[in-house]
């Protein structure tokens, strides 16, 4: 019986010798750079699930996160950033792991074959709502069976898998091909699955951003600036856009209540903080449209 590739001996695994942790350190970076790459192999599909997830956003509906073990702390570390970078309400956002995020050393590793409490966790699941699953074998039952009532809920699955023809891709609306190869440490998939999936992730909740028009010119123009690091960046963001020197730039931000883009345009257009709104929503909330009408 042929093994699928995350469980498969790498060719390169003799190249890790304790004798030598300098050319071992090389193997292993030479193994996550050729993981990372197999992000280019399934840009066509991260960009519709990026397009599904941003509709869920847009449609009131919530972004659920589903996976177990180290897949499972990939999928948590994307959801959990979402609100601090991008503003994407925490109501909308939802986290199932396998055994429950771990609040210290131990990963719950029997939990992924365990589903109680999955279908009381889902029965709220609406068809505006998406899930992204996350499975480096593509076979975890605890994915699986979130799969399967989403299913039935009428959302829609984004499946994000290591191995090819695997359940978790057969069966989602949009499947995410990540074909990395074997493990330096044969079947260790927080390694190179890992890193190709937290690219994965990264790239899915970034595009989802970037057509919610939280971002601009390259910057986060949707920020929650809570600490004071991020009202630094948002008054450079402002002042940046704008066109205008840093302390306009924080005055406008104070008027806006903190959020950028109604600032960016108090502090460019001289709009108050009342119309800068309303020409946002009338944009959707995307400022490049914005600044490009005439005045």
């Amino acid at each position: 019986m042929t093994l699928p590739p995350t469980e498969q001996l790498h060719p390169d695994a003799n190249k890790l010798d304790p004798q030598d942790l300098v050319a071992s350190a090389r193997a292993l970076v030479e193994g996550q750079i050729a993981a990372a790459t197999s992000a280019r192999g399934a840009l066509a599909a991260i960009a519709r699930g990026a397009a599904a997830m941003a509709q869920s956003i847009r449609a009131g509906g919530t972004l659920h996160y589903v996976a177990a073990g180290s897949s499972g702390l990939m999928a948590a570390a994307d959801a959990q950033e979402l609100g601090g970078t991008f503003s994407i309400p925490s109501d909308q956002l939802c986290i199932h792991m396998a055994g429950g995020l771990p609040t210290g050393v131990e990963m719950p590793g029997g939990a992924e074959d365990e589903a109680d409490g999955l279908e009381d966790a889902l029965s709220t699941l609406q068809p505006t709502d998406t899930i992204i699953a996350v499975s480096a074998s593509g076979s975890t039952r605890y994915t699986m069976i979130a799969c399967n009532i989403a299913r039935s809920h009428g959302a829609t699955v984004i499946g994000i898998a290591n191995n090819a023809g695997s359940p978790l891709l057969e069966g989602a609306d949009i499947p995410i091909l990540l074909a990395t190869p074997p493990e330096l440490v044969s079947g260790s998939t927080r390694m190179g699955a890992g890193t190709a999936q937290k690219i994965a992730l990264n790239m899915l909740s970034s595009l989802m951003a970037l057509q919610l028009g939280h971002i601009h010119g390259g910057m986060m123009v949707n920020l929650r600036a809570d600490n004071d690091k991020l009202r630094a960046r948002a008054t450079g963001i402002v002042a940046r856009i704008a066109e205008v020197d840093a302390e306009t730039a924080k005055q406008a931000l104070d008027a806006a209540n903190g959020d950028v883009k109604p600032a960016v345009l108090i502090a460019a257009r001289g709009m108050s903080p009342t119309d800068a709104m309303a020409t946002l929503n009338a944009s959707g909330g995307v400022l490049k449209s914005t600044l490009e009408q005439e005045i």
